[in-house]
């Protein structure tokens, strides 16, 4: 089966990697359509094809600047003629460029959609649009039972496929009292309640680990008088593995605005117990499999306490995540999307 794999603005270069290389090792003819990753190294190809087909120019001219943004969306339609011309048994798009996609997307095969965010934060209000953008797909993919549950209320039919681990192997140099944020800071990901709770634990450190889209200095002065271990930029993957090897436990006390989280995953694949916040889907693959601790969205007391439990005593939550690493694999990604393709192709 020949599968097109989609993610025009390289959103999740290694979420798309992963599961391009599983569905190659399943038996797929895979072609990764993508451009360039614009922060570093994207994964090199294993066992499928990557063509570069979008945005040439803007995403070697600019990082995060917003001037990148009108030569972006003046690139778009030339990526989307590109990509018709590739044929495939199955079009599987990652993300969308909605206001621009509902004027101009029309699958050219038998397609699927993964809303990896399901209504992203800046036109969650434009209900219809997305809407209208699901229904053109023959499937939607969601990672969660609360990805199936929001998108039903909004009149679309969702199937679960749960977002696998990001497996690693760091060596562990934690010091059992080590708490580590990893992932782009931004607004939603609660940075904040994360200071709060380790000053209320004593003889917690923190760990912040990741590239900041928003002002740091206030978080600086937050954690005035803490012991915290700022890693701050982007980070090569060599250094997160480093940042988990490090960590006791890993926290995300996120806001709802998302439906799963990437550097979530990204711990349970390193074997690191975690606590979250109830929000989406965030908490799904921590209760199912035991892998840490879930405590009510904002409630900085809870968070603290269930930090307070698992540093004195993470071993079940250790175990936990290695259950989700032995059964979140991308090789059972790659089965249930074939599953799936095999439905429409």
């Amino acid at each position: 089966m020949r599968v097109v794999l989609a993610d025009p603005p390289a959103f999740t270069p290694a979420y798309d990697h992963d599961l391009a290389a599983a569905l190659a090792r399943a038996g797929a003819d895979v072609t990764l359509v993508t451009s360039r990753f614009r922060f570093g190294a994207a994964p090199a190809p294993s066992g499928y094809a990557r063509r570069e087909l979008f945005y040439p120019a803007s995403s070697r001219l600019f990082k995060r600047s917003r001037l990148r943004l009108p030569l972006k969306l003046a690139e778009h339609p030339v990526g989307l003629a590109r990509l018709r011309t590739i044929g495939t048994d199955v079009l599987h798009l990652q993300w969308l460029v909605p206001e621009l996609d509902r004027l101009l997307l029309r699958p050219h095969a038998p397609s699927v959609f993964t809303a990896h965010d399901l209504l992203p934060r800046r036109t969650a209000a434009k209900r219809s649009l997305w809407r209208e953008l699901m229904a053109r797909f023959d499937r939607v993919v969601v990672h969660s039972e609360n990805g199936r549950e929001t998108l039903a209320e909004l009149g679309v039919e969702a199937r679960v496929i749960a977002h696998p681990v990001f497996r690693s192997d760091p060596p562990r140099t934690d010091d059992g009292r080590t708490v580590a944020c990893i992932g782009v800071i931004r607004p939603y990901k609660g940075l904040g309640d994360a200071i709060e709770a380790v000053r209320q634990v004593d003889g917690a450190r923190l760990l912040v680990a990741g590239d900041p889209l928003e002002p740091i200095e206030p978080y600086r002065a937050a954690a005035a008088g803490l012991d915290v271990d700022w890693r701050l930029g982007y980070l090569p993957d060599a250094e997160i593995d480093r940042a988990l090897g490090d960590a006791t436990i890993a926290v995300f006390p996120y806001r709802p605005e998302l439906d799963q989280s990437g550097a979530l995953l990204r711990a349970l694949g390193a074997g690191v117990p975690v606590v979250a916040y109830d929000v989406g889907g965030v908490a799904e693959p921590v209760r199912r499999f035991g892998a840490g601790r879930v405590v009510p969205a904002g409630d900085v007391e809870a968070l603290a306490e269930a930090i307070r439990e698992l540093l004195a005593d993470p071993s079940e939550a250790r175990a936990g995540a290695q259950r989700a690493r032995d059964e979140l694999t991308w090789d059972a990604s790659a089965r249930a999307h074939l599953d799936l393709y095999r439905e429409i192709a």
